[in-house]
């Protein structure tokens, strides 16, 4: 846990997806954040003064660029994909062992470093449920929640609302955004918006939090606090 005026350095993954960039936008807008190192795949066109960028093809070979990783007080996993028309064994490969790589490379080379993983709404910590998806969810949280870091602390959020700037939404959040309002007043505990989602990740490094898995309450209340 850090203080609130400390000068955050982050890695973040994903910035081309929907939830990556929604909390890139946050975090690069906040006082706090000194540096984001971008890890990716694929280029952005996002420039920012406090923007560097990382590509990396192959996340199974991060090792390669170690030397680039060092100094980083948190990594904000934001890096995912559908489970959609994938069998349990891709789905995996990209969610768990990807991921549990990444963070391995992340804690040998600072212990002290913070992890967020974006999980999802209703995954399953048990790793036995009948819904693929939640299990390798699950699964992924608990082997991260096993590794020496100083913190590890999974996200899991519901439906969030893009900020109107971000390019990476698809068709059926652009209908989310018309009916947030609706659904922000119907089922306040199942929806964020995407600046929320940002700023509790942030105070989460900040300030800690009390429960290792924040489910979409927690953010809310966090954001807000």
């Amino acid at each position: 846990m850090l203080n609130e005026t400390a000068t955050l350095n982050l890695i973040l993954t994903g910035a081309t997806g929907l939830v990556g960039e929604g909390v890139l936008l946050e975090a690069l807008e906040h006082p706090a954040v000194a540096q984001i190192l971008m890890v990716s795949r694929r280029p952005s066109t996002l420039a920012h003064p406090k923007l560097k960028e990382l590509l990396v093809p192959d996340f199974m070979h991060i090792e390669s660029v170690t030397a680039q990783l060092a100094g980083y007080d948190a990594c904000l996993y934001c890096a995912g994909i559908s489970s959609a028309g994938m069998n349990e064994a891709d789905y995996t490969h990209i969610t768990h062992d990807i991921t549990v790589h990444f963070a391995e490379v992340l804690v040998a080379l600072n212990p002290q470093m913070i992890f967020i993983f974006v999980s999802g709404y209703l995954a399953d910590s048990t790793e036995k449920g009948r819904v693929m998806w939640a299990r390798v969810k699950g699964r992924t949280e608990n082997n991260l929640m096993r590794l020496p870091f100083q913190h590890v602390y999974s996200f899991r959020p519901g439906f969030m609302k893009p900020f109107p700037t971000q390019r990476n939404v698809k068709g059926y959040y652009k209908l989310i955004t018309l009916l947030y309002p609706i659904l922000d007043k119907l089922f306040p505990n199942y929806v964020s918006t995407m600046q929320e989602l940002g700023l509790a990740m942030i105070k989460c490094i900040l300030r800690g939090y009390p429960k290792p898995i924040l489910e979409v309450e927690d953010i809310n209340q966090l954001a807000s606090s």
